[in-house]
């Protein structure tokens, strides 16, 4: 014999199955081909995409909520949380690589400690890109060598990480 859901847990389910179609809103189109899903939900979200007027987004929210009633998610929301971590895992990589950028052109003491925290890194040719950097400063160029510095830390933090 099935237990009754109360109606307060099923509409705790039901915004949450509508919160997972926002999600899935906001994903770009390459990531929404990676979920597989149906093609009725993709095109829901799709049109979600489109629209553009509040009542018109809510009741397809709506739609996408009831559209995923019929599907697992577990697999889907296991994914969307793969992605926020890999997201997030990210950002704290390119604060820490952005730190490390501003600290060693501002600082003279950063070089010493960088030194010891990425062993592995060349730090002549950091050094040359630091020269580099500040003569474009002096000259008002481009920050052409700005951004070849920081893909180079990026590069020797995701090499080895401390």
């Amino acid at each position: 014999m099935q237990e009754e859901q109360s109606k307060t847990s099923r509409k705790k389910e039901m915004q949450a199955l509508q919160d997972t179609g926002e999600l899935l809103v906001e994903l770009s189109p390459q990531r929404l081909q990676e979920l597989d899903l149906p093609e009725n939900l993709l095109d829901a979200v799709r049109e979600a995409k489109r629209l553009t007027q509040f009542g018109a987004i809510r009741r397809q929210m709506q739609y996408i909520g009831k559209l995923m009633r019929e599907i697992e998610v577990d697999e889907i929301r296991s994914k969307l949380a793969l992605w926020d971590a890999q997201s997030k895992e990210n950002a704290t990589e390119l604060h820490l690589v952005e730190r490390w950028r501003t600290r060693l052109l501002d600082e003279t003491n950063a070089f010493e400690e960088f030194a010891r925290t990425y062993p592995h890194a060349d730090m002549t040719h950091i050094r040359n890109l630091v020269r580099s950097i500040q003569k474009d400063r002096l000259a008002a160029k481009p920050p052409k060598q700005f951004r070849a510095f920081f893909r180079q830390l990026r590069d020797i933090v995701r090499s080895g990480t401390a």
